[in-house]
C-alpha cells in the first residue's frame, strides 16, 4: 500500500534540454529520510558532492514533507536544498508563508532541477503539471515587480510565487529565493544556484485541498494534542499571550543584549546597551507595528508587519520585522534606527539576499574601515544607516565595492588581507547569538553542517529556558550533548516539514504521533531521535566527501580568545574544544567524520 501524507509525484527537470520527467519518491528514501531537508539531500548526495555549486551539473531541489499542506499546525515550510556556493557544504534554507502547501495541492513533493537554461525561464506549476516559459519579462526585474507581474498574468487566486531577484541574477554568493514577497529561504546561497540556471521564479496555481492522512482515526488525536501544546499559555507560542506570537522572533533583542550574548559591532562587544530598546520587539509593537500576518495552518502569527510614517523612510510599509535581521542590520552595525533596518530587511527581500549574511557583510566592511584594512576605499561608518541603505544597492547590481561584498562575509575579509575580522563558521556568517554568552550556540555553530547556523540546534531554547529542559548559558558542560540531541530533533521536523517554532512546544511524542497516522506506519519517539540522527550523519557524510575532515568544526578566534567585557557574560569566552570533545563521543564521530561503522549502523550505506 503508498505511503499516505505523499504525493508520489516528484517533478526531475532538465533545464538545458526542457525536459520534465515525473517520478515517485524510492520508498525506501521516503521511509529513511522522510521529507523536506533530509529527502532534499537524499537526492544531492546521489547527484554527487564534489560537483561545482554553480555548474549545470548541481541540482536545486524544492522539497515539501509528508504533513505539507495538511491540518498540521505551522505545516507550510519548503525547505530548498542543493549544494551551497558560500560554503561549499550541503545547504537547505526553508520558508514559511503558502508555498510548500500550493505545491502540495498542486500534486507534488518536490521539483528538481538541473542543468542550465540558455535563456531566462520559470516554472509554472498547477494540477500535476510542470511547464517552462519565458522570462525575460521579469529578468532583471526585484523579486516585488516580478511577484506582481505573475499576479497579473495568472490572477492573484490560488497563486504563490517564489523568486530570485537581481542579486541571484548575478551570483551574490549569498543570494535567496524569496515567497511571496518577504518569506525567504535566506541562508546558503539558494538563489546564487538558482541564478547560475537562469531560473527566475517557480509559480504555482492551486485550490486547497488538505492532505489527507492514512490512519485517520489515529490522526484526529495527534493533531489534537500538538495543537493543545501550541496553544497552552505556558508556551511563548501560545497565540496573542506568548512572547512570539505578540512580539515575535524580536521579542529576543532585549532579553540577549541585556545577557551579554547579542553580538555587537561585528562581535567586538556582547550587549548593545541601551540602544537594544530602540530595535526591540516591544519597541515595534508600540510604535510602527499595523498588522501580524500568518502562514498555512499557523495560529502563531509571528510575522510583523510595519509601517514606516516620517523621516528618510516614510512611507514603507513592510513585512516582516524579524530578531535576525534586526540584529544583523542593528546591533552588528551599531545602528539604532528601526526605520532604517525596516527598509534594509525590505531591500534584501526585493533583491533577493539573506538579510543575515548582508548585515554580517556590512559589519566586517565598518570594522574593516575602523581599522584601515581597505586600500584607499572610503569604507563605511559604523551605525551610517544612509551608507549602508546605498551599499545594499552596490552588492545586489555588484557595483564598485559591491562586487567584493557580493563574495559573502568571508571572502571579503580575504580579499582584505584579514580573515580574522569575519564572523563566520565553514564560509557563512553568524546569526544573531554570541557564544560568550550563550555557550550552546558555540558549539551548535561549529559543528552546524551548512556553516554558522542557529536553526541546526537552536540551543537558546534551553538557555532561555523556552522548552522545559533548562540549562545554564554560561556553563559549557552537557552542551555538546544537548547540541547532538537537538540537532537530531530539528533534522526530524525539517524533513516533516513543520515550522521550527513548533519545536517550543511539541516534542518528540507529538512529532511521532503526527508523522506515524499521516504516512500510516507505526513510529515512536525514539524512531524520531534514530531517523534525525540519520539525516545528520547524511550531511555530516555529504560534507566529509565533499572536502570537509577533520578540523573543519571550528569558530573564529574571537570567541574564543577576547573575553566578552559586558554585562551578562564579562570575562567569558567560548570553551569550544571541551565542548567538541563530549559532543564527538555523543556523535560517535572522529574529530569531524564519521566512520563507516556510524554510517552503517544509521543504514545510509
Amino acid at each position: 500500500m503508498a505511503l499516505g501524507g505523499y504525493a508520489h509525484n516528484v517533478a526531475h527537470v532538465n533545464l538545458t534540454t526542457g525536459k520534465v520527467e515525473y517520478k515517485d519518491i524510492p520508498e525506501e528514501w521516503a521511509l529513511k529520510y522522510i521529507g523536506g531537508r533530509g529527502l532534499g539531500v537524499r537526492y544531492v548526495l546521489e547527484n554527487g558532492p564534489q560537483v561545482d555549486p554553480l555548474s549545470p551539473d548541481n541540482i536545486l531541489c524544492f522539497m515539501n514533507g509528508p504533513l505539507t499542506g495538511s491540518e498540521a499546525n505551522m505545516s507550510g515550510r519548503m525547505a530548498i536544498v542543493t549544494k551551497s556556493p558560500l560554503t561549499g557544504t550541503v545547504t537547505d534554507s526553508h520558508h514559511g508563508g503558502w508555498s510548500a502547501a500550493r505545491l502540495r495541492w498542486a500534486g507534488f513533493d518536490g521539483l528538481i532541477f538541473k542543468g542550465r537554461s540558455a535563456k531566462p525561464v520559470y516554472a509554472y506549476i498547477e494540477n500535476g503539471k510542470l511547464e517552462l516559459h519565458d522570462a525575460s519579462e521579469v529578468w532583471g526585474k526585484g523579486v516585488h515587480d516580478t511577484v506582481k507581474f505573475f499576479k497579473e498574468k495568472y490572477g492573484e487566486k490560488d497563486l504563490t510565487v517564489i523568486a530570485i531577484g537581481p542579486a541571484g541574477e548575478r551570483l551574490s554568493r549569498f543570494a535567496c529565493w524569496v515567497n511571496e514577497n518577504d518569506r525567504a529561504s535566506g541562508r546558503g546561497g539558494t538563489g546564487c544556484v538558482g541564478g547560475s540556471k537562469q531560473l527566475k521564479a517557480i509559480v504555482v496555481k492551486a485550490k486547497k485541498k488538505l492532505t489527507k492522512a492514512a490512519d485517520r482515526d489515529a490522526w484526529k488525536p495527534a493533531h489534537t494534542r500538538a495543537l493543545a501544546t501550541i496553544m497552552d499559555e505556558k508556551n511563548i507560542t501560545s497565540p496573542r499571550k506568548g512572547g512570539l506570537s505578540v512580539y515575535g522572533t524580536n521579542v529576543l533583542t532585549n532579553i540577549t543584549s541585556n545577557m551579554g550574548a547579542l553580538p555587537t559591532r561585528n562581535s567586538q562587544l556582547t550587549s548593545f546597551g541601551e540602544k537594544a530598546e530602540r530595535v526591540s520587539g516591544e519597541w515595534v509593537k508600540e510604535n510602527i507595528l499595523v498588522d501580524d500576518p500568518t502562514c498555512h495552518a499557523c495560529p502563531v502569527a509571528c510575522k510583523k508587519e510595519v509601517k514606516i510614517t516620517e523621516g528618510p523612510y516614510a512611507g514603507l510599509h513592510m513585512e516582516s520585522f524579524e530578531y535576525e535581521p534586526a540584529w544583523s542590520l542593528g546591533a552588528n552595525c551599531d545602528n539604532d534606527n528601526a526605520a532604517s533596518i525596516a527598509k534594509m530587511i525590505d531591500q534584501a527581500n526585493d533583491y533577493g539576499l539573506d538579510a543575515i549574511e548582508i548585515g554580517n557583510v556590512l559589519s566586517v566592511y565598518m570594522e574593516a574601515t575602523e581599522k584601515g584594512y581597505l586600500n584607499g576605499d572610503p569604507g563605511l561608518k559604523w551605525g551610517d544607516h544612509a551608507g549602508m541603505v546605498a551599499t545594499i544597492t552596490k552588492v545586489a547590481f555588484r557595483e564598485g565595492i559591491g562586487d567584493v561584498l557580493a563574495e559573502g562575509t568571508e571572502r571579503a575579509a580575504k580579499a582584505w588581507g584579514h580573515p580574522e575580522i569575519a564572523m563566520t563558521v565553514k564560509g557563512q556568517a553568524i546569526p544573531a547569538y554570541d557564544p560568550r554568552g550563550l555557550k550552546g550556540m558555540g558549539i551548535a555553530y561549529a559543528t552546524s553542517n551548512r556553516g554558522a547556523c542557529h536553526l541546526r540546534a537552536y540551543t537558546p531554547a534551553s538557555e532561555l529556558t523556552l522548552i522545559p529542559l533548562p540549562s545554564d548559558p554560561l556553563a559549557w558542560k552537557g552542551k555538546g550533548e544537548l547540541t547532538k540531541l537537538l540537532q537530531d530533533i530539528h533534522s526530524f521536523s525539517d524533513s516533516l516539514d513543520l515550522c521550527k517554532f513548533s519545536a517550543f512546544a511539541e516534542g518528540t511524542e507529538e512529532y511521532a504521533q503526527q508523522y506515524s497516522a499521516m504516512v500510516g506506519v507505526p513510529f515512536t519517539a525514539d524512531d524520531v531521535l534514530k531517523t534525525g540522527e540519520r539525516i545528520y550523519n547524511l550531511e555530516r557524510y555529504f560534507n566529509n566527501l565533499a572536502g570537509f575532515r577533520e578540523g573543519s568544526d571550528y569558530l573564529p578566534e574571537r570567541f574564543l580568545k577576547e573575553p566578552s567585557t559586558m554585562p551578562g557574560s564579562k570575562g567569558h569566552v567560548c570553551e569550544l574544544d571541551l565542548m567538541l570533545e563530549e559532543y564527538y563521543a555523543a556523535r560517535g564521530w572522529k574529530n569531524g567524520v564519521v566512520p563507516e561503522s556510524k554510517l552503517k549502523e544509521l543504514g545510509i550505506v
